[in-house]
């Protein structure tokens, strides 16, 4: 069965918190929603609920890192990337705090909640900060790694969490190192890099190409800061396209990263699949993703566009 990317997401804080009684969690009034509820229930003591008040929770757990507390901030995307970006800046990118930063409800995924609260901009947001680490978990295995990498890390992390289940791609031996792509499959004519929900559907477009006779390699991005420039730069001479795939606008997100490191460098064409340039709207998670062409018949469509 799958699982919540949340609920795996509150799941390893728990575990964490059992390792490291130096571990505590803030949550802005929503702990069943991003699943910190279940730290709480475990860490009563270590959990702080700081009401709809994001910047001053994010202020709080800058001053707890600064006494040597390892604080893990949780909310929905667009409250903690957005309503509270001038605290995340100053508070703790500014100072290098060792704030960790879990925010769920990010993307499309979030579904019926409407663009109002589809975060589309986050990525964008937080890994233009020096200082801070950008991951994005693909699966529920994933997730509990970018939760303990996280706390390993000195500065601050951000963990991208969906609100979907969903079957985990991963497993306990898949290596987990952020600042280190990995390539689930390979091909030489193309090489479609991703992250988060979008993987499964890179895998799926990957069966399709070579059933078309295109060999595509996939590269799971789940680390966007620090990324892996090295794979790209090989990938750039090794293929004939490279096509980012992203739940994310695709200004400033995983396509902007990856397009930053190429620029410049002779090698293979180029293209996004992403949100591009609009915001969400309410509907099903599935109806949403074709209606912004997030589906694995367009990533099939835009590969076979550059190498057919």
């Amino acid at each position: 069965m799958g699982k919540s990317l949340r609920v795996a997401y509150g799941e390893a804080l728990t575990k964490l918190g059992a390792e490291n009684e130096k571990v505590v969690v803030f949550d802005a009034d929503l702990a069943h929603a991003t699943m910190t509820h279940i730290f709480a229930e475990a860490y009563p003591k270590r959990f702080f609920n700081m009401g709809i008040a994001e910047a001053n929770m994010v202020g709080a757990a800058a001053g707890f890192a600064h006494s040597g507390y390892i604080p893990f901030v949780s909310t929905f995307a667009l409250f903690g990337a957005g309503r509270a970006y001038e605290i995340v800046r100053n508070a703790v990118a500014y100072a290098n705090g060792n704030v960790k930063f879990g925010l769920s409800h990010s993307g499309l995924s979030v579904g019926e909640d409407g663009g109002s609260h589809q975060s589309i901009e986050d990525i964008a947001l937080m890994r233009e900060m020096p200082n801070m680490t950008v991951l994005v978990p693909c699966d529920p295995t994933e997730t509990e790694k970018a939760v303990f990498a996280a706390a390993q890390i000195k500065g601050p992390v951000y963990i991208r969490v969906a609100r979907p289940v969903c079957e985990d791609l991963t497993n306990a031996d898949t290596p987990f190192i952020p600042g280190k792509a990995n390539v689930l499959r390979e091909g030489k004519d193309a090489c479609i890099i991703t992250c988060g929900l979008m993987l499964v559907k890179a895998l799926e477009a990957a069966e399709q190409l070579a059933e078309a006779g295109v060999e595509a390699t996939v590269v799971n991005m789940h680390t966007i800061k620090p990324i892996d420039k090295d794979i790209i730069l090989k990938m750039n001479q090794s293929c004939k396209a490279i096509v980012t795939v992203e739940e994310h606008s695709v200004i400033g997100g995983l396509g902007s990263a990856v397009a930053e490191v190429i620029a410049g460098h002779a090698g293979a064409a180029f293209a996004m699949v992403g949100i591009q340039d609009k915001f969400g709207k309410s509907g099903k998670p599935e109806h949403l993703f074709a209606e912004f062409g997030l589906t694995t018949e367009h990533i099939v469509k835009t590969v076979k566009s550059l190498v057919v």
